[in-house]
């Protein structure tokens, strides 16, 4: 959360003449509400299967998906996208993602309803420690705290074709 994957994904697409796709815009449509309602009259648990049968809708298709901070963590999803694609793992400071949810009025997801804005960065630590052996099986992590690192990871797909 707050680590520029929807937008990176946009950059990505535009850069690389590809499709893009957001997996969380791909689950509303699946069943026709916002990831809130989905949260909140669903579940989580029913939100992670859905996301893993939009995910695997995409085996076989090319384009540039950005997916959820949680979707690497659940039914071996990470394994997955290894198997059928690219996977950047997009790094940065806890302050850092604390400032961008802040300030991109992100406190309303989810995942933070009822986290106090003092506990925030506690908050992040606890996922990133909790997540980090997922995100850190990608095959390029990108450390956006780096000036450059959008380039070079644009040069570096590239020369994947």
């Amino acid at each position: 959360m707050g680590s520029g994957k929807t937008r990176l994904a946009k950059v990505l697409g535009e850069s690389l003449n590809s499709d893009y796709f957001d997996l969380d815009d791909c689950i509303s449509s699946s069943l026709g509400k916002n990831i809130d309602e989905i949260f909140e009259k669903e579940g989580e648990l029913i939100f992670r299967k859905v996301e893993k049968e939009q995910l695997r809708l995409f085996e076989g298709r090319s384009g540039v998906i950005s997916v959820g901070g949680g979707t690497p963590c659940y039914y071996e999803n990470m394994k997955w996208m290894n198997l059928h694609g690219t996977t950047v793992y997009l790094k940065a400071k806890i302050p850092t993602l604390v400032s961008r949810i802040l300030s991109d009025k992100m406190i309303d997801r989810p995942l933070l309803k009822g986290v106090n804005k003092t506990n925030i960065s506690e908050f992040v630590a606890k996922h990133l420690f909790e997540r980090r052996a997922f995100y850190e099986q990608c095959d390029i992590m990108c450390d956006t705290e780096n000036p450059g690192w959008e380039k070079e990871l644009i040069e570096s797909l590239e020369s994947l074709d």
